[in-house]
């Protein structure tokens, strides 16, 4: 199976070219599309068109999946994709490659000639840029987000529902327990996306084999105190909240440096209020993003600072409370198709590494369900959700010259286990 690697990365650099237009984005710098929006509509109508050219069904989800097939319903596939939707300042790789190589894997095998049973995925929001909801397409066709809290989500833009703006779009939300269908049918997964880190530029390799990938706790602390006039209060009768936020910030750091090289901790947004040059804070909010492989590990991390703020906030006469916004465990991927990816790496002559993902992804999801891998390719200085992301078009063509002998493999193991 010889794949032309220049004309695949010239058509790969020109769709993502192609998707980086003013039809396709709300910024002109950044990429900017999220759920529902004209843009992010435009999107999948360009994949639509792209699939359905190479002989492909596209239907949709209940709240907007985009779920390609070339078999009848009922047949086992192998299943290819990522997301196309964006951070509200991405860049034009995030995700979006990843359902570019799907396409160009699914083109690469119609030239050659090879028929083999796929379906290809581009999850619904997985961003959170729409309604604040990390891989809630995913998320959804999992079964992992209670029904009460999708009726609660808002759209970021306007405040209305989730729901009704899946609607409006065309979509059927209320048949929401059947997202999980689009499943079903698939004997593996596999999801093509941009590191989001330096550690393959580093390395000098083209790609990277994803043994597991990362889960999160998401949430707030929230620090109460007494407003008071920035020039009239003297130090001492102040119940001023900011002063404990920046500690429980440093903390939070200390925590997440202790628990080990594959822990991360984050506190991304810091609001306070109000938010005024000459008065003291009521009130001040930190968000918390843990990160680890162990669950364990960040459930200590999240306890811990909590314990903490509630112990500072005290020292200083205010309170403190922690509000959780959501969580998702770490993932090892599937251990045969991480040794196929690398098998077909190997016999291709291309530079691997096998590394762990920081970022989360829809596979984190689809893990649960269905035996599972990804690809990773480098970008430019680890650099991402920024309008500076960049990658190489040459290796994503690598990737799909590794792809297309590892789906045609994954669809002949899986199709003999299913006969068995």
């Amino acid at each position: 199976m010889i794949v032309d690697r220049d004309r695949i990365e010239r058509r790969i650099a020109a769709a993502i070219e192609h998707l980086r237009g003013p039809r396709y984005s709300r910024s002109l710098r950044a990429i900017q599309r999220h759920a529902y929006i004209p843009e992010y509509m435009a999107t999948l109508a360009y994949f639509t068109a792209e699939l359905e050219s190479l002989g492909f069904d596209v239907d949709f989800d209940p709240v907007g999946t985009l779920v390609a097939r070339n078999r009848p319903v009922g047949t086992p596939v192998v299943g290819l994709g990522s997301h196309c939707d964006s951070n509200r300042n991405g860049g034009a790789f995030d995700g979006t490659l990843g359902v570019v190589v799907a396409v160009e894997v699914c083109r690469s095998l119609s030239e050659l000639e090879i028929d083999v049973p796929l379906q290809v995925m581009s999850f619904l929001e997985e961003e959170a840029s729409g309604f604040g909801e990390l891989l809630l397409g995913s998320r959804v066709m999992l079964n992992d987000i209670p029904r009460e809290r999708i009726q609660e989500l808002r759209s970021i833009d306007d405040g209305r529902p989730f729901l009704e703006h899946a609607s409006e779009a065309g979509f059927c939300p209320d048949a929401l327990d059947r997202s999980g269908e689009a499943l079903d049918d698939l004997i593996a997964w596999i999801e093509v996306h941009i590191e989001q880190g330096r550690v393959l530029q580093d390395a000098g390799v083209a790609l990277g084999v994803v043994s597991g990938i990362y889960g999160y706790i998401h949430g707030d602390i929230t620090i109460t105190g007494r407003g008071d006039h920035a020039g009239a209060t003297p130090m001492n009768a102040r119940f001023d909240p900011v002063p404990a936020m920046a500690e429980i910030v440093l903390e939070l750091e200390r925590l997440a440096r202790e628990a080990g090289a594959d822990t991360v901790a984050t506190a991304g947004e810091v609001d306070v209020a109000p938010r005024l040059i000459n008065a003291i804070a009521e009130r001040a909010r930190l968000s918390l993003d843990v990160r680890s492989l162990d669950g364990g590990r960040m459930e200590v991390i999240v306890d811990s600072v909590t314990q903490f703020a509630v112990e500072a906030a005290s020292r200083r006469g205010l309170s403190a409370a922690y509000a959780e916004r959501g969580r998702a465990m770490g993932t090892g991927m599937n251990p045969e198709i991480v040794q196929l990816l690398e098998d077909c790496a190997e016999a291709a002559d291309v530079p691997h590494l096998r590394m762990a993902s920081g970022a989360v992804h829809d596979t984190l999801m689809v893990a649960r369900r269905v035996p599972s891998a990804m690809l990773f390719v480098p970008c430019r200085d680890g650099v991402s959700h920024s309008p500076d992301e960049h990658a190489n078009c040459g290796d994503a063509a690598i990737a799909v010259d590794v792809l297309v002998p590892a789906v045609c493999a994954a669809a002949r193991s899986g199709t003999r286990k299913g006969r068995s």
